[in-house]
């Protein structure tokens, strides 16, 4: 059996030309579209997204008054809170979001395109970092009108900035699983991964009142490496001295495995 390409269209005059495709950016900006207007179709979703970290922050820190009031604990409890909105919404974004769109008969159809995987990605990318700012907004809401925690114009700026940073090694790590997994193992995995790494990196509570062996255990995870480095934007206090390095190495490693994961799932479902 032999296949052949579809025709070129027919350019002026009779003769036929190469087929012309979309630039990159609005290709990537029109998949980022798509994912916006799917994941606000489920209203529910988007409310555990936003408000959770929120809820944490207005239960479990506003009424402890010393907490609440001393303006360099506020702020860092509000930017480990708000670490985990930017780690949650990476996983779950990706890790189940892939999952789910890999059940889907439109996704072997997108993936026949010749625009190629990289616009959908990067669309994919940048709807994961929109809903990570969004499910800040309600928590730094909450932190601003009823804690002390407060931060300079340019520490803000900075934080701004550091949010991608922080969202890039868990948005490989989702993407991992995400190509790996059906929808249903997926959502467990997540779960099972996100919160011990939040609790362990000291993102409920302070790395300061862990025993010693937990310390050392959690300075190894990039939870706690994108903890420390948030905090270090918004307050000055510095990270400890591997935070980087660790950082690094985790999304190196997370790069690979989402590599994998990807052609590993377009041997198995496309050879």
């Amino acid at each position: 059996m032999s296949t052949s390409a579809p025709a070129a269209p027919t350019a002026p005059g009779g003769t036929r030309g190469p087929a012309r495709r979309r630039p990159f950016w609005p290709l990537a900006l029109l998949h980022a579209r798509l994912g916006f207007l799917e994941t606000i179709r489920i209203p529910i979703a988007v409310l555990g997204n936003l408000l959770f970290p929120a809820l944490a922050l207005l239960f479990f820190v506003v009424p402890q008054q010393a907490v609440a009031q001393d303006p360099g604990i506020a702020t860092a409890a509000v930017t480990q809170l708000g670490t985990f909105a930017v780690m949650s919404t990476c996983l779950f974004s990706f890790g189940v979001g892939v999952a789910e769109d890999r059940a889907l008969p439109f996704d072997p159809f997108l993936r026949t395109l010749p625009a190629g995987a990289a616009p959908r990605l990067t669309g994919r990318v940048l709807n994961g970092l929109l809903w990570a700012y969004m499910a800040l907004v309600p928590l730094v809401l909450v932190g601003a009108l009823l804690t002390a925690a407060s931060v300079s114009f340019g520490r803000a700026l900075l934080a701004v900035v550091v949010v991608p940073a922080v969202a890039v090694p868990f948005l490989l790590l989702g993407v991992a699983i995400g190509y790996r997994l059906s929808a249903k193992a997926a959502i467990a995995v997540v779960q099972a991964v996100l919160f011990p790494l939040a609790f362990a990196g000291g993102l409920f509570m302070p790395p300061e009142v862990f025993p010693g062996w937990l310390d050392a255990v959690s300075k190894a995870l990039p939870s706690r490496a994108a903890r420390d480095l948030a905090i270090q934007a918004t307050t000055g206090y510095e990270a400890y001295a591997l935070a980087l390095p660790v950082i690094l190495a985790w999304t190196a490693l997370f790069a690979v495995l989402a590599v994998l994961a990807y052609r590993s799932d377009e041997g198995r479902r496309f050879r």
